[in-house]
């Protein structure tokens, strides 16, 4: 089994969604993050002052499917995220050992 990470912009969340709820995803974890990357922030005015933004709001997608299904989901992620700008975001995978269902007592891909 994997676990697929994305960082990704907040405004492709609804598209990036959509997406991977058609592919047949039957759960994911999101939550709230801000950071950089290369691009190391930018610059706004606010009332004539200049102020550095130096963490920028993404969304954090965390899924955890079988081998066999996690090459597709991460195709559909870059499609959905890909923009061409900087800041778009990253994903890694990473190999998941078990998964347990606390509710069933359900082990390995039986409890996704």
């Amino acid at each position: 089994m994997k676990l697929i990470t994305a960082l990704i912009q907040p405004e492709k969340f609804q598209e990036i969604h959509a997406e991977l709820e058609a592919f047949g995803v039957s759960g994911m974890t999101v939550t709230e993050a801000s950071g950089y990357g290369k691009q190391r922030g930018h610059v706004e005015v606010y009332r004539g002052q200049e102020f550095t933004v130096s963490l920028l709001p993404k969304v954090r997608l965390e899924i955890v499917t079988t081998e066999q299904r996690a090459q597709d989901i991460v195709e559909i992620i870059i499609a959905a995220a890909n923009t061409g700008s900087p800041g778009d975001g990253k994903i890694w995978i990473s190999t998941v050992d078990e998964v347990i269902r606390i509710r069933t007592g359900e082990r390995g891909s039986a409890a996704l």
